[in-house]
């Protein structure tokens, strides 16, 4: 497969494994609502806002929706969107191979992005999530109004669609809402107890690999004789045909006199319409659109330059999640995403570098919280509730020499282990830490740390001694034990089949 470089590719592709883990540190001044709300609120640089979320969360987004800077060379009030091209490619590669990693089996992933740099954006999308997960290329024609001043007047916008793994993906994903057009097709004019359907023709064309049995006479109730039209056969093979008739599911008219038809009903057919790659204004508003809900929101301010309309985010959330599935934007901006996500019902994570983390995205997510009526609030019924916890980022678990933050407790340092040793989130199970993390493909994870089992003392927790070891939650196969130290001689840990790492030289620092 190709793959696009550019100049200093080689450390960008290295740059994630780089980035160190640092602590989310909760400001519950700027939290709202539901305490027990999952929603998070996170400011600081997304890069490394997503490596802290990796142990918690690898595997489990289901949507991901992302509106980086296009790079389009222009002065942006809220973004420096004037990059070098290479440097863009260099700061979009690490972010996506993270993202990558937070998504589910089931997940996608929506970027928009314009011309200036979507066609590159495609080729890295290809190498991180693979050629074969591409979904679609979709348009949105985000004005319905022509520029004049320029040479050509470009009225829309890329959303680019790729699926962790599009197998998976495309029997999973949801279809749009029926529309009041496609309904009207059906009906039930001879009240048929199976409900209302549409007809379709009873032929088909007689190409290659037709059987012989699908070329016959077709007697109707009042007695005419209809054959298949010119280069065309029957549907069905004749005793097929007539075993429709009796299950009354070929329609005649209501005389009885016209070429059969088969009956379709609604109740046995995809209810919902198939997405399509282009998404019209008038379906999910514009650019003028979202300014307007901006300015609604915060009036008397400029709103960003580039902001989404809630139906544009709304839809692609409807087509990829279900209700309590999480969604994540890193790129959030004035908080569209998550808004949207908090009214259909869906768990989120937003991520926003700037103040207006601070002076946008909280207030307006308070004002969805307490119900405010803006957006697709009418349309999803939205009455208020609910709520979020904001963050913001702390210090690296470890410092520059590799010791551990001496502010890192248990369960950040658990989950940190045993993501780099399953490269899976940490379940809690309960709210009493235990030393056994869990067990992965038949291996046992234990922490020794920060008095687990009681007290600091040389046998009270941190050290693995036989006493220690004989207060541990049994496993019978493999374990893997970390801590400061252990009294265990090698033949003793091979007996015990222990492999003992010792904290915090042989966890991870990246």
């Amino acid at each position: 497969m190709p793959i696009l470089h550019w100049l200093n590719d080689e450390e960008a592709r290295k740059t994630s494994s780089r980035v160190l883990y640092r602590l989310l540190e909760a400001d519950e001044t700027l939290s709202y609502g539901d305490s027990n709300a999952e929603n998070m609120l996170i400011q600081g640089d997304n890069l490394d806002a997503l490596k802290a979320l990796l142990p918690y969360y690898a595997g489990q987004v289901r949507c991901i929706y992302i509106d980086p800077p296009y790079n389009t060379r222009s002065a942006f009030e809220h973004y420096d969107d004037n990059l070098e091209h290479s440097t863009w490619l260099s700061t979009i590669y690490p972010r996506l191979e993270i993202l990558r990693d937070l998504l589910s089996p089931e997940g996608s992933i929506w970027v928009s992005i314009d011309d200036t740099e979507g066609h590159y954006l495609k080729v890295l999308l290809d190498e991180i999530f693979g050629r074969d997960n591409f979904v679609a290329h979709i348009v949105w024609q985000k004005s319905h109004t022509r520029e004049n001043r320029t040479d050509v007047s470009t009225v829309h916008d890329t959303v680019l669609l790729f699926a962790k793994d599009r197998n998976i993906w495309k029997n999973i994903r949801n279809p749009l809402p029926s529309s009041e057009s496609q309904l009207e097709r059906y009906s039930n004019p001879d009240n048929d107890p199976r409900g209302p359907w549409a007809s379709l023709p009873a032929h088909a064309k007689a190409e290659k690999g037709r059987r012989k049995e699908q070329f016959f006479t077709i007697t109707t109730p009042s007695g005419r004789k209809i054959d298949p039209p010119a280069g065309r056969c029957w549907l069905y093979t004749e005793p097929r045909f007539l075993e429709m008739v009796q299950d009354n599911r070929i329609w005649f008219g209501a005389d009885g006199e016209n070429a059969p038809r088969v009956k379709k009903f609604l109740s046995e057919v995809q209810t919902g319409l198939v997405p399509s790659s282009l998404w019209m204004h008038s379906e999910v508003g514009t650019t003028g659109t979202a300014k307007a809900e901006i300015t609604s929101l915060f009036p008397g301010e400029t709103p960003f330059s580039t902001p989404k309309p809630e139906k544009l985010i709304e839809r692609l959330i409807q087509i990829s999640t279900n209700e309590n599935d999480i969604v994540l934007d890193s790129f959030l901006g004035s908080g569209t995403t998550a808004a949207v996500a908090h009214k259909m019902g869906r768990r989120y994570i937003g991520i926003e570098m700037g103040d207006h983390a601070i002076t946008h995205c909280v207030p307006r997510l308070k004002k969805v919280v307490d119900g405010e009526q803006g957006g697709i609030s009418e349309d999803v019924n939205w009455q208020g509730g609910g709520g979020f916890h904001f963050y913001k980022l702390g210090e690296s678990i470890f410092d520059e020499e590799g010791k551990i933050n001496p502010s890192v407790r248990f369960r950040t340092l658990a989950a940190h282990v045993w993501f780099t040793e399953t490269h899976t989130p940490l379940e809690v199970r309960s709210k009493k830490a235990s030393p056994l993390l869990g067990v992965h493909n038949g291996i046992a994870y234990y922490l020794l740390y920060n008095g687990i089992l009681g007290d600091k003392s040389k046998d009270g927790g941190n050290v693995l001694t036989g006493k220690i070891l004989a207060s541990l939650p049994p496993h019978q196969g493999q374990k893997v034990i970390y801590g400061e130290l252990t009294t265990f001689s090698s033949q003793r840990l091979a007996r015990e089949n222990i492999i003992f790492k010792q904290v915090p030289y042989d966890i991870k620092a990246r």
